[in-house]
């Protein structure tokens, strides 16, 4: 029977390194694996970044952005979302031209701006025009989570409350889909002053008796959250959203106390009276439809 190596020493096949054999092996499986993974023409799938389960992205599409395994509601820009809510052709879309400025000579605000400007085709993070939902003549507002994360600079806030304003001058319904990370930090004090003027807006559409349907998306936080996206006549969240003024971390440092990661979701809401109800996707614009016809 051959002796045992002694301990520490390096196992050998001949004169070849059992281990850096494997090595060498795993990093051709790699390599081969990369090979094949940059031949797929990109934009093809899409990971989950709840399950992380592979989707196709023309099948993701069809399912409205949904995850079919675990039911996670992708983030929409407002294209897409104008696209599932307005019937098909009849989003007339006003105010495209207003474009935010840098007040504060904010560092690097410019560049920012520009960067989203491009990256969504879009001037700033809110869109809003007229159009028909399921047959009913509305006003509807889209956030635009892609630019900057929606938040509500001094633009923001005037087109949500030329919105609401174009809303109760015409005898309109107006429904508006948040996502937003809150007031813009980039225009201090005038982005603050958008959460007075777009209540105020509110509050004017509640006086004209015009319904206003809000829509918490994921995220629906801070200014955003704390003004305009609270005081809908109905308050619908999707599932899983993320709802809540100041963030967890905030909240943490602030009070020095742990929170409950459930309390800033929409489920919490719901179940705390907080929201009406809680829509799958998938069933939102036939809810808001029905919504829109009862309250009319």
């Amino acid at each position: 029977m051959p002796a045992e190596p002694p301990p520490g020493s390096v196992l050998r096949l001949g004169t070849v390194d059992w281990f850096e054999e494997v090595e060498s092996q795993q990093e051709d499986r790699d390599r081969a694996a990369r090979e094949k993974l940059a031949q797929v023409p990109a934009g093809l799938w899409e990971k989950c970044p709840r399950c992380s389960e592979m989707l196709y992205q023309k099948e993701l599409e069809r399912d409205l952005w949904v995850c079919r395994r675990c039911a996670h509601h992708f983030r929409l820009s407002a294209a897409r979302r104008i696209s599932i809510t307005a019937d098909e052709n009849s989003f007339q879309a006003r105010d495209s031209h207003l474009a935010p400025t840098n007040p504060l000579g904010f560092p690097e605000y410019d560049e920012r701006l520009t960067r989203d400007q491009k990256k969504t085709g879009l001037l700033e993070a809110f869109v809003w025009g007229e159009c028909a939902i399921g047959g009913v003549p509305s006003i509807l507002g889209v956030s635009e989570p892609g630019f900057l994360m929606g938040s509500m600079g001094s633009v923001v806030g005037e087109k949500v409350a030329r919105a609401m304003e174009e809303a109760a001058r015409r005898g309109l319904p107006f429904v508006c889909f948040s996502a937003s990370g809150g007031a813009r930090m980039h225009e201090g004090l005038l982005s603050l002053m958008q959460m007075a003027k777009t209540a105020a807006c509110a509050q004017r559409l509640h006086d004209a008796r015009c319904p206003f349907i809000s829509v918490f998306t994921d995220p629906t936080t801070a200014g955003v959250y704390a003004s305009y996206a609270s005081l809908g006549d109905i308050l619908i969240a999707e599932p899983g959203a993320l709802v809540g003024f100041a963030g967890r971390r905030v909240i943490e440092q602030g009070l020095r106390t742990k929170v409950n990661p459930e309390s800033q979701t929409a489920e919490f809401h719901l179940e705390n009276g907080l929201i009406d109800m809680i829509v799958h996707r998938r069933d939102m614009k036939e809810t808001v439809t029905a919504l829109l016809r009862l309250l009319l």
